[in-house]
This record gives C-alpha cells, sequence and structure tokens, in this order.
C-alpha cells in the first residue's frame, strides 16, 4: 500500500488578513514531492489558512491514490491536536472545515505529528508564494516555488533531529508537481503572520448584521398570510460541512454560493415595488452602513473565494465595499438581476392594489403572470435564476462564492434548492444586507443553511 506525507500550512499577513496556504505530498519512502497546492483566499485568520492548507494536502493526496496511508505534518499545534481528536474543536469556523477533512480518507488511513516550523519550510513557502502572487493580482504556479531546496533543506533537518525519515534524491519538484491551483485575488503585503497561534480564529461572533426592516415587493404582498420565517443567515462556507440527505462524503466539495441582498436604498423603508426596470437607486446611507458590516463580517470568517454581482447599482456597491474589504475582485452576471416589476415599480403594495387590482389578484395566485406593463412573471424569473445557477455552479465547483442579488432572485435559489411551490416566495423574509448559504452537490442535491438565532442581527 502506498503511503504519502502531507505537509501544510497557511498564513494571514495580519490575523485576519490576507491570506494563503501552501501544501505537499511527499512520495514517503523517497521523499519526492508527488503534488503541490497553493492558494491566496482573500481576507482569512491564520487558523482558517492552516485548515485549508491541510485539506488543499489531503485532497492532493487521495487524487493521487484514495488507497494510501498519509502521514500530515504541519507546525500548526491547533491543528494537530483537534485533527488527532486530543483537543475539542470549540470554535464554529473550525469546524466544518476540520469535519470536511476528516471525510477525506476513511477512518484510520491518517496520522498527525506536529513539527517545528524549520521542518514545515516548504508547505510554508508555497503559502507565502500564493500570497506573494495574489498581491501582485497574479496566480500562483508551481514552477515559482522552490520544491527542491526546501525538500532537501527539510529531509536534512529530520535527519539532523533523529528521527529516520528517508534521505532520498529530492527530484524534480517542478516536473512532479500537480497543478492544484485556485484563483487568485489581490492582497496587500506583510508579516505572514500577524498573531499567535489560539484556540479557534479571532472572535467571529459578529455575523452580517443588517436592520428586520420589512422589504418592497413581493414580501409584503400576503401580509396576513406571510409566514415570517427565520432570516436566513450563512455560516459562510459551513454549508460545506451539511450535505443534503442523499449527499455521499465521496461526492467532494461543493459549490458553495452565499447569498447576500443588497443593502438598503431609500425605496426600501418605504416598501416600494423596486425592481430591474425603475430607477436603478444607488444606496443610502443606512445601506453603505450595513454593507460595511457585512464585508466585517465575512471577512472574520473568512471562507469567500469570488464575488459575483447583479448588474444593478445598489447591488454593485453592495459587492464592492465587500470585495474591497476582503481583497477581491467583482464579476457581473445578469441572471442575478431582480425581477421588472413593469408599472409596479417605485409603487407601493397598497398602492399597485388601487390601480391594478385585476393585474395583481392575478399575479398572487400564478407564478405565470406578469406585472402591469409587460414585467417579468416569477416563473420566468425562475427559468433565469435556474440557468444562471447551473453556469455558476459549474464555474465554482468546490469553491465558495458570494452571490450579491436582490429579494426575488435569492428566495428563488432557496425555493429551488428546497423544491419548495412559487407561492412560498410570499412567505420567505429577506432583509436588506441579509445572507443565505446554498452548497450544491455533485450528485445534483442542494442544502440550505438556516440560523433560527437572529440576536446577533440586533
Amino acid at each position: 500500500m502506498p503511503e504519502f506525507i502531507v505537509e501544510a500550512d497557511g498564513g494571514s499577513r495580519g490575523n485576519p488578513g490576507p491570506a494563503g496556504y501552501g501544501a505537499v505530498v511527499l512520495d514517503a519512502a523517497t521523499g519526492e514531492p508527488l503534488a503541490e497546492a497553493a492558494e491566496y483566499i482573500g481576507v482569512a485568520t491564520n487558523n482558517v489558512a492552516e485548515y485549508r492548507g491541510l485539506l488543499a494536502g489531503l485532497r492532493a493526496a487521495h487524487a493521487l491514490d484514495p488507497s494510501a496511508d498519509v502521514h500530515v505534518r504541519m507546525d500548526s499545534k491547533l491543528v494537530v491536536e483537534q485533527m488527532s481528536g486530543r483537543w475539542k474543536i470549540k470554535h464554529p469556523d473550525m469546524k466544518p472545515l476540520a469535519a470536511e477533512a476528516a471525510r477525506v480518507f476513511p477512518p484510520g488511513q491518517v496520522t498527525y505529528e506536529w513539527v517545528p516550523r524549520d521542518r514545515n519550510k516548504h508547505a510554508d513557502r508555497l503559502a507565502n508564494e500564493a500570497m506573494d502572487a495574489g498581491s501582485r493580482g497574479e496566480q500562483w504556479s508551481p514552477s515559482e516555488s522552490r520544491a527542491a531546496l526546501d525538500t532537501a533543506q527539510s529531509r536534512a533537518a529530520s535527519d539532523t533531529a533523529g528521527t529516520g525519515e528517508p534521505s532520498g534524491p529530492p527530484g524534480d519538484a517542478a516536473a512532479g508537481a500537480a497543478r492544484v491551483r485556485g484563483a487568485l485575488g489581490a492582497a496587500g503585503s506583510g508579516s505572514r503572520r500577524g498573531a499567535t497561534e489560539t484556540q479557534g480564529d479571532a472572535a467571529g461572533a459578529e455575523r452580517a448584521a443588517a436592520p428586520a426592516a420589512e422589504q418592497p415587493g413581493p414580501e409584503s404582498a400576503k401580509a396576513g398570510d406571510d409566514v415570517r420565517a427565520a432570516r436566513t443567515v450563512a455560516d459562510a462556507g459551513t454549508a460545506v460541512s451539511t450535505p443534503g440527505w442523499s449527499a455521499a462524503p465521496d461526492l467532494g466539495a461543493p459549490a458553495t454560493f452565499v447569498l447576500l441582498r443588497h443593502g438598503e436604498t431609500p425605496l426600501t423603508p418605504q416598501k416600494r415595488f423596486s425592481g430591474s426596470g425603475g430607477t436603478d437607486p444607488s444606496l443610502s446611507d443606512t445601506g453603505r452602513e450595513q454593507a460595511e458590516r457585512v464585508a466585517a463580517a465575512l471577512a472574520r470568517r473568512g471562507t469567500i473565494q469570488a464575488i459575483v454581482s447583479s448588474p444593478l447599482a445598489r447591488t454593485r456597491e453592495t459587492a464592492g465595499i465587500v470585495a474591497a474589504r476582503l481583497g477581491l475582485d467583482v464579476s457581473v452576471d445578469d441572471g442575478l438581476r431582480e425581477t421588472d416589476f413593469g408599472a409596479w415599480e417605485g409603487l407601493t403594495f397598497g398602492e399597485v392594489r388601487e390601480r391594478y387590482p385585476d393585474d395583481l389578484n392575478a399575479w398572487l395566485a400564478s407564478p405565470d403572470a406578469e406585472p402591469t406593463g409587460g414585467g417579468e412573471s416569477f416563473a420566468a424569473t425562475a427559468v433565469r435564476v435556474a440557468a444562471t445557477r447551473d453556469k455558476l455552479v459549474a464555474a465554482y465547483a468546490g469553491r465558495t462564492v458570494l452571490l450579491v442579488s436582490h429579494v426575488t432572485p435569492i428566495k428563488t435559489f432557496v425555493r429551488l434548492a428546497l423544491g419548495a411551490p412559487a407561492e412560498s416566495l410570499f412567505r420567505m423574509e429577506l432583509s436588506a444586507a441579509s445572507l443565505s448559504a446554498i452548497a450544491y452537490y455533485a450528485d445534483g442535491n442542494a442544502s440550505v443553511r438556516l440560523f433560527n438565532d437572529t440576536s446577533h442581527l440586533r
């Protein structure tokens, strides 16, 4: 049976700050590097980056041979002790990452060992290369790494320490490196580690804060029947550890969409229909403050790898505020735009009831009905959202991406994931700057992450 050694590391220049990870898979018999992985992951903490490095190393080893015995060596006492089962995992940020790492190989195939930092230079260098590349807006490449040198140094240190580890030839690291990489964004520079390792991340108790104001359009359309669902708040990556009932552990990491509704505009507190056919308002001062709080919360979570926004002004402004905090770029996808409410744009529900009672009744009764004046039906919105979902799931397989969108598209994402009927759109509350999360697995199943405790939003 083959035996691999996985060396992994991660770091944050600020803790939290611009972060990256590195991992290398070595042949246990010869010490030859078989695969490398490194990625700039945006703003994150040391612990998140270290766990991400472990996960990447285990996945690279699994890709080489899923039957192999794997020995992990890391200079993170926290990760080694937690993954060995000797320390409890208390912080909510660490639990999903540890659970995901534990599922890569069957129990018993992976062992863990803490090593001093000077014996983990290969992975440390890869992590720094990824962060350096990210600071230049470039993508890390295996050809950048000094794998042979690091392997030789690591082997010499091991032999000096009397560990009995093999001292075979280093091999051609660049040729043997697996092309295991991630997309890179912009990052700052500075010291790799900003603080000493602690039990879990820096406090991440604050999540996306947003007032519980009612929103315009479908949310208030059936006020009497409205079931005030608990706000769906993303654990911004935790959905990865919460598969659907039929999701098997060998399906790999899902594409996880963290769905962010834009912050308030001047129309939001007035509860007016505001779709893609209206005045395209910008954020209000309150909306910008909400976006800043969301950005801070997501920065503490450290799991967002990409950002995609609706083309409308309020979503692009919200996405820009978050992107500036995370050090990421923003892509725009027209499929994330809000429904066009036709002649109802800018009106309250009561005003629509007064002016267009028959059209409104038809709209409430059927998802195929269009708002007055050639607006977009909910059925048409669902077709658009489903196509956008499929495209983005394929583009971001195994990654966590923030989608900045609007009330109707986000509710439609959730409805489709749950297999709920169209009328469920009228029974969801979605506050400004609120978050939801959906994980899409390789077998076609989806998992929606819901939180019932909303006290942290106030």
